[in-house]
């Protein structure tokens, strides 16, 4: 039976090997997507336990071995152009020192090991920008058990153990971390990323790019089902059971399927090396991280040829009822109002966590993933009686033969009139929802990147309860900082041991301010000002700090000398530059290898991280929209070239009754743009709805506009979309001559 269904499946000429490859190529861009959405899941994980070792230093660890001790020291956060650097320090105290991943042994005292793209830095910025900060020789590389992936800026370097014993921060260790401590407060560098987070994001967008294919398969299916479901009708009429009908039609669409799965593997190890350069995550991934767990590979290959087999089953599943199921047919019954609960309830429940935000990042999940899920199928389900519902409006009021005569084959099977845009619409929703959470979400955080003020400074020392950066500033290290191409000026911040004053607008409970000479002021007026006639302001502790410019802020004045502020210890210098990279990293070096044991920072340098989140997230965004949108138009041609194959017959009909072409295609136009435009409006407005609650619960954002780019790319599609159903219709001369209007 199955060798006759076989070749049963490719007796039907050109269209049902049309068919058959449509369902194949569907099948192979579905399973490559899921794929490798399910290795990009397992790039995560597994590029996190490579950075486990970087913990070894925190106070939370009790792990213990019977070896010599190694003095640990973790210097992060450093930085470089806003990338950041993971400096360790380390010094063996015996030949049984533990020795981290990525290294063949411990370095030497003034030696160091540096990943690859750290080392690849090192050799082209000039010594003053980088690898002055780094004094010794580079002795290797850090090999990639220690790196989470190829852009990893990490580096290793050897110490005096007495000298590192005498540093803050150092302590001893007998283990190197292989999982996370029970605690991670600022001494976990090696947390890497959110990987929850990212199995949330990646399991979003794995849906949102797996329904329009499973759509698109649906709809290659169905090519060409009304000759089918005739050829299985006369089956049935000729003795042909039901259980035969349902294996003949399994095997025909499950021997795509297995082709396309098998050409989907095929398809992942091509997407593969894409996969790996695209920075989801904020950098790339390691190409060998990109593999699938044996029971991944083995649920796809059995799972997507069995859900294409119960798809087939339930495509043409009229033709099992009775042997004049197809000659007999009759008006579908109308889809019911209730066929927009599932869309209302994934909207409710999104709307329920607005204000009741779940606190672990699993119920997170569930709540976000299984809202979003429930409100695309919703859109599928309520659809037809979207469709049913303004057709019936719109012949209400039409008087137009070509309209009446679409809205009322549309209103007769909304399902059929529906399900050529479906994919369209999910490819809707699904841009629209990303678009605005993106963008939102870019807009907010945007401002971390600093104004154009904020983004020429430096700033190196003690943050408000740490030790003091120094007693005076050595006037080398002065004239150097002058010498440095591109310094404007600086500023210093001393202690004020006695409370001298307070700024009014600070929290109760805020450290105690800062002083600043007025003349310092005002050489970082981006800091704010003083008070007319002021020698000494108290700046807000972290007012160096700030993300935006606070020119206008006149600090309270304390009472005392210039000269006498002059003599107390530094907390941190404010550095201003000519705004170049060059520069700003002349002057960190220059920091960093005079003062040590403080970290110079930037305003860049603290927004890199989410900086780097936000454009994983835009170029997810980007792969949804160059990914979804062409096949959802391939679906909707498809769907329409079925349409019009399947109907023949009626439309040869009114051909010869004296039916002009022009009204015939005037007819399939309305028939597939009318659900198309209203559907698009709703998934349009359902993916804002979406994003607002979302945004709202979980980040307590409010939901910014996109802008004229989303919505001219809107309409683009749109009209795309219309291109392609007037595509087709030249198809309907030669497929609706005399000979269609015959019966047999």
């Amino acid at each position: 039976m199955i060798a006759f269904a076989l070749r049963l499946a490719v007796s039907g000429g050109r269209q049902a090997v049309a068919r058959l490859l449509t369902i194949t190529a569907a099948t192979a861009v579905g399973v490559g997507l899921l794929l490798s959405t399910l290795a990009a899941v397992n790039a995560v994980g597994a590029a996190n336990d490579r950075v486990l070792w970087a913990n070894t230093g925190a106070e939370s660890r009790t792990e213990s071995a019977a070896v010599d001790p190694l003095w640990w020291r973790d210097r992060t956060p450093e930085y470089y152009d806003g990338h950041e650097l993971l400096l360790i320090e380390v010094a063996a105290t015996g030949p049984t020192s533990p020795v981290p991943p990525g290294l063949s042994k411990l370095p030497a005292a003034g030696e160091y090991y540096a990943s690859p793209a750290l080392a690849k830095l090192l050799r082209e910025r000039p010594a003053d920008q980088l690898s002055d900060r780094f004094p010794g020789l580079l002795a290797g590389e850090v090999g990639k058990a220690a790196l989470a992936s190829p852009d990893s800026l990490v580096l290793v370097s050897g110490q005096d153990p007495a000298a590192l014993a005498a540093r803050p921060g150092a302590r001893q260790v007998t283990t190197v971390a292989t999982a996370l401590p029970p605690s991670c407060d600022a001494d976990c560098p090696g947390t890497g990323v959110r990987g929850d987070a990212m199995t949330l994001i990646l399991s979003v967008v794995a849906g949102a790019l797996l329904f329009p294919v499973v759509i698109f398969i649906g709809t290659a299916t169905r090519l060409s089902a009304a000759t089918r479901e005739q050829r299985y009708a006369a089956m049935r009429l000729v003795g042909a059971t039901p259980r035969q009908i349902t294996l003949i039609a399994a095997a025909e669409s499950t021997v795509a399927a297995v082709a396309g799965t098998l050409l989907g593997f095929g398809l992942f190890l091509l997407l593969r090396p894409l996969v790996a350069d695209v920075p989801f995550t904020g950098d790339r991934f390691f190409l060998d991280d990109l593999v699938l767990t044996p029971p991944q590979g083995l649920a796809v290959l059995l799972g997507v040829p069995v859900a294409a087999a119960v798809a087939a089953r339930l495509a043409l599943r009229r033709v099992t009822v009775s042997p004049l199921g197809v000659s007999r047919r009759t008006t579908p019954k109308p889809p019911s109002v209730w066929r927009a609960a599932p869309l209302l309830a994934g909207l409710a429940e999104l709307a329920w966590f607005v204000n009741r935000r779940p606190q672990t990042t699993n119920g997170q999940t569930a709540a976000y993933l299984t809202g979003f899920l429930v409100v695309m199928f919703g859109l599928v389900i309520a659809g037809p009686w979207l469709t049913m519902t303004v057709a019936r409006l719109v012949a209400a009021r039409t008087g137009r033969p070509a309209t009446l005569i679409a809205v009322r084959r549309l209103a007769d099977d909304p399902r059929a009139g529906f399900r050529a845009v479906a994919g369209l619409i999910l490819a809707l929703f699904v841009t629209t929802a990303t678009v605005a959470i993106i963008g939102t979400i870019d807009h907010n955080r945007g401002v971390l990147g600093g104004d154009a003020e904020t983004r020429v400074a430096v700033e190196h020392g003690a943050l408000p309860g740490d030790p003091v950066m120094a007693a005076a500033l050595p006037e080398r290290f002065l004239a150097e900082l002058r010498a440095v191409p591109g310094y404007r000026g600086v500023a210093v911040a001393h202690t004020n041991p006695d409370g001298l004053a307070h700024d009014p607008d600070a929290p109760p409970d805020w450290p105690e301010a800062s002083l600043v000479t007025c003349a310092d002021l005002a050489r970082a007026p981006v800091v704010g000002h003083c008070a007319p006639g002021a020698a000494v302001a108290a700046v807000d502790p972290f007012g160096f700090l700030s993300l935006t410019s606070q020119a206008a802020k006149e600090w309270p004045t304390a009472p005392i000398s210039a000269e006498a502020v002059d003599r107390l210890p530094v907390l941190s210098l404010y550095v201003t530059t000519d705004g170049t990279t060059a520069a700003k990293e002349r002057v960190r070096t220059l920091l960093s290898r005079t003062f040590p044991d403080q970290h110079a920072r930037m305003v860049q340098d603290w927004a890199s991280a989410q900086q780097k989140q936000l454009a994983g997230w835009r170029q997810l965004a980007d792969v949804v929209l160059l990914t979804t949108l062409p096949i959802a138009g391939c679906s909707l041609a498809v769907s329409v070239v079925a349409g019009l194959s399947d109907r023949r017959r009626p439309f040869a009909m009114l051909r010869l009754t004296g039916a002009p072409l022009r009204l015939l295609r005037l007819v399939i136009g309305l028939e597939s743009a009318l659900p198309l435009l209203v559907a698009s409006a709703v998934a349009i407005g359902t993916g804002f709805g979406a994003a607002a609650m979302f945004l709202k619960s979980q980040m307590e954002y409010d939901l910014v506009s996109p802008g004229g780019v989303y919505f001219g790319l809107v309409l683009l599609g749109l009209a795309a979309s219309l291109g392609i159903i007037a595509s087709t219709l030249p198809l309907l001369k030669r497929i609706t001559g005399p000979e269609a209007a015959r019966n047999g």
